[in-house]
């Protein structure tokens, strides 16, 4: 067992370089199974779930080399249709993204059911939807995803009951080599939805209205390959840095990022009293503070709201800003549990239904604290950083499968993490 041993009261100062987006990533890696060729995709990031999508991509089929950590070709041109276990799928929640690169190509898919993050119902009915309008026939048994389409897939409108952003990429990678119109309504704006039609139509799709609520995915007969494509810098990685900066009462500049993806976060950080600097060409973004932030109240919300991903990373923030704040998660159903291991910082939080109350404090104290989930396991070091004394993480897992060499970058900045194995 690993854990992070994180020496507190250290305010960060320095610059740091964002990787590419994970979310992003794990999208477009399964796209490549779409490809009847081969695709070199980098500025990949180096963590866990992106080794996991290359296991199934291995299983199918698919020749995957690293050129280096962050670069990997990939040569889908005898990929099958093949069972993917639940052992493989359990592990993280883009791994049902392979349903919709399958059965666009193959007509059926066979995929164990996802794992992942736990916090609250995540259904997938919408992605199920989708799937039968197209002309599927979808059947959950066993702990695995059934979907097979005996009279053939056909572009067909489908308007998401609620908006998803795993339903809106699932739909877009089963849309691609179907004939006709296919045209999502409703459909989530993130960027890495962006990132994702970007790539799928350099590799020959005819994807528009990506980032708005109507995208129209008109069917091709094969895609290509044989090109080269680079992910969009993490948006939620940026922020995690800003928020880190801002509790920490640094002064951090954060570069390789796109400053219009970070807007829902600058806009709270200001009104928080944080100062916020954006280079002219978009791609730079310098956030300082040298006091206690004030009281913020923020909802979480589809993009371009305030992203759900940043949820317990502003918390942290919020504990030790002056006044009483409001978070209210809008997306999910349940995502506080880190709040219990805040509270044993010192954290003054109460939670009310889908709200969280949180009375800032002038410190938090260092203390032995768990990740639940990928996020908060960042909200946790971001605490860990800010606290008077010592605190150790467990669950460090967690965070690494969403960031690359976490500690050793937070290092850069002037924090004091290291690594122990028990």
């Amino acid at each position: 067992m690993d854990k992070f041993i994180i020496k507190g009261n250290t305010p960060l100062r320095g610059t740091v370089s964002i990787n590419g987006a994970k979310n992003a990533a794990v999208a477009i890696l399964p796209a490549t199974a779409l490809i009847k060729g081969k695709c070199r995709i980098d500025n990949i990031p180096n963590i866990s779930d992106i080794k996991r999508c290359c296991e199934i991509l291995e299983l199918l089929g698919a020749k995957v080399n690293f050129i280096t950590p962050n670069e990997v070709e990939i040569d889908s041109t005898n990929v099958e249709e093949k069972e993917i276990p639940l052992d493989l799928t359990k592990k993280f929640r883009a791994s049902y993204y392979f349903i919709g690169a399958l059965l666009s190509r193959f007509g059926k898919a066979s995929v164990g059911f996802p794992g992942g993050c736990n916090f609250g119902s995540r259904p997938i009915d919408q992605h199920i939807k989708g799937f039968e309008t197209l002309g599927a026939t979808v059947n959950c048994e066993g702990g695995m995803i059934y979907a097979t389409s005996e009279n053939g897939l056909e572009g067909n409108s489908v308007y998401l009951d609620v908006v998803s952003v795993g339903a809106t990429i699932n739909i877009m990678l089963s849309a691609v080599l179907v004939p006709g119109v296919t045209t999502i309504e409703n459909a989530a704006k993130e960027p890495h939805i962006v990132d994702l039609a970007n790539f799928l139509n350099t590799m020959g799709a005819n994807i528009k209205g990506a980032g708005t609520d109507i995208i129209k995915i008109t069917g091709v007969e094969e895609l290509r390959g044989n090109a080269s494509y680079s992910i969009v810098p993490d948006q939620i990685e940026a922020g995690t840095f800003m928020i880190a900066a801002a509790a920490s009462r640094g002064d951090v500049t954060i570069t390789n990022c796109i400053t219009k993806h970070l807007d829902p976060i600058s806009a709270k950080l200001v009104e928080m009293g944080v100062n916020i600097e954006e280079s002219e060409d978009g791609d730079e973004i310098r956030v300082w503070s040298d006091e206690r932030t004030t009281k913020g109240n923020i909802k979480t919300l589809p993009y371009p709201g305030f992203p759900t991903d940043m949820q317990p990373q502003v918390a942290v923030l919020l504990s030790v800003s002056q006044g009483t704040s409001y978070l209210t998660e809008g997306v999910f159903d349940s995502r506080f549990q880190y709040t219990e291991e805040l509270k044993k910082m010192g954290a003054k939080i109460r939670i009310e239904g889908k709200t969280a109350c949180i009375e800032g404090v002038e410190t938090l104290n260092g203390c032995q604290v768990t990740a639940t989930d990928l996020r908060a396991g960042a909200a946790l070091i971001i605490a860990g950083i800010c606290a008077d004394g010592e605190t150790e993480l467990y669950g460090i897992e967690h965070v690494e499968r969403g960031y690359e060499k976490i500690a050793e970058r937070f290092n850069s900045l002037g924090a004091k993490i290291e690594r122990v194995s028990e």
